[in-house]
């Protein structure tokens, strides 16, 4: 099945799998149509701080209870709507989250380090199927919450995604005191107790999921171009259970098919996103693998993959910008598309994954936000759009609300962790680079990355 079928499907089960559906008639809010108390702009730095702090409380005051680690989704409008519920990468962003609050003082270090410690020793404890977490756990009991019938196992993808945390966690505290070069230890020892090279199934490739009641049943092997990529540069990484070279080229790589010659907007794609050929997928795949992986000056046989990651932003903001459809409110300031909640065609809240070539007309403000690092100018922009004239309708509790259409005057008052757990990581990227240089700084990164054939100009290697 071609990976962005399978996306298709995984987004349908995203929604199904709630014990009662969290979308549904009323789960939308217009917007107000009279007009709001002008807000007094703030300078960019002081809306960068403001939007950090803001998203930061999701995974501080809105974490849950028992594991300290990311609920999955937090309603407003029903606070208590699946609260046990963990979702593992989003888990892996909030880590790194939290990094960027101690560093810049929005959280108590001490208290940062007592939370996470509680997470990791949460995780020691957790399911794990050949070291793989699953996609969501339970955060009373650790015990797997099947995201699937059939997906009730390991799902090594969001594993990444949480391991790309734990190593940034690893390299933050690793020089600190003594509790806090105990919780580097903690993160170091679940990394390494990943087997990667089980999820090879024997094969020169990498598949998402195994189940100790299905095995491979799900059978989605990892194929390029989208989030993936991290999946392989860690399995590579891995000191422990490292996965072959061969499966990056064979089988993420295509044998070379990954590479697209295609332009949108006078910008090459560089590479062929799945289920969108000659054009980009959703922001996202510029996003998940880039919060610890420094894309500027990295480059392999396939791509160069700050013109990547550049040019995929570009491409979304210039696409807004054009707006082919002709949806109310699209503008330079108003962009941005990646999976998100969305506006059902009968006013009802879903899920879908927003891109060029499924456009339903709703913004989703962790895709400009996320892309800060790749185009500073057209982010900060639609930040300002946010906070100096929005802020009343667009901004929650936790920060941006997840997805909003000025179209059908619509928003969605809910969070998502995964979209949330993007923002801080990568404006402080762009800011001071701080999570890339974590990241990048860890020898196994290094050791991954050169195995796979890629080069960093940034890093010298």
């Amino acid at each position: 099945m071609k990976s962005y079928l399978y996306v298709l499907i995984f987004l349908n089960l995203f929604i199904s799998c709630s014990s009662s559906s969290p979308e549904g008639k009323g789960s939308g809010t217009p917007l107000p149509t009279t007009p709001t108390t002008p807000v007094v702009p703030l300078t960019d730095a002081e809306v960068l701080d403001q939007v950090q702090k803001d998203a930061i409380k999701y995974f501080w005051e809105y974490a849950e209870t028992n594991s300290k680690l990311a609920r999955e989704r937090y309603l407003t409008d029903d606070p208590g709507f699946e609260a046990n519920v963990i979702t593992t990468g989003g888990s892996g962003f909030g880590l790194m989250t939290l990094v960027v609050g101690v560093e810049r003082g929005f959280v108590s270090r001490t208290e940062a380090v007592s939370r996470l410690t509680t997470a990791l020793t949460f995780l020691e404890n957790a399911d794990r199927f050949h070291g793989a977490w699953s996609h969501w756990i339970n955060g009373t009991t650790g015990k797997v919450i099947p995201f699937g019938t059939k997906d009730n196992g390991g799902d090594i993808v969001e594993t990444s995604f949480l391991c790309q945390g734990l190593l940034t966690v690893r390299e933050y505290f690793k020089n600190g005191n003594t509790k806090e070069k105990a919780l580097a230890a903690k993160a170091d020892d679940l990394w390494k107790g990943v087997e990667w090279d089980w999820y090879t199934k024997g094969e020169n490739a990498m598949y998402w999921h195994w189940s100790p009641n299905y095995g491979w049943e799900m059978n989605f092997k990892l194929e390029g171009y989208n989030e993936c990529l991290i999946t392989y540069v860690l399995g590579a990484a891995s000191p422990t259970h490292p996965i072959p070279a061969a499966a990056y080229h064979e089988a993420w790589a295509r044998n070379g098919a990954i590479v697209n010659g295609s332009s949108q907007y006078g910008l090459p794609v560089v590479l062929n996103y799945n289920g969108a050929t000659g054009n980009v997928g959703p922001l996202f795949w510029s996003q998940y693998s880039y919060l610890g992986m420094d894309p500027r000056g990295l480059t392999d046989a396939y791509a160069n993959y700050w013109t990547l990651t550049q040019n995929h932003s570009k491409i979304i903001n210039k696409y807004c910008i054009a707006n082919p459809k002709q949806w109310t409110g699209y503008s330079d300031k108003c962009w941005g598309l990646t999976a998100s909640y969305t506006r059902n065609t009968d006013g009802s809240t879903g899920y879908t994954a927003h891109q060029p070539l499924n456009d339903t007309g709703v913004i989703s403000p962790t895709a400009a936000l996320s892309s800060f690092p790749f185009t500073p100018v057209e982010s900060m922009k639609f930040l300002h759009y946010l906070y100096d004239e929005k802020k009343s309708t667009l901004v929650g509790v936790a920060g941006p609300y997840d997805a909003f259409s000025p179209h059908y005057n619509w928003v969605t008052p809910r969070y998502l962790a995964i979209d949330q757990g993007t923002i801080v990581p990568m404006i402080e990227n762009h800011r001071t680079g701080l999570i890339w240089k974590l990241f990048m700084q860890a020898p196994e990164v290094k050791v991954g990355l050169k195995t796979l054939g890629f080069s960093s100009t940034q890093y010298g290697f």
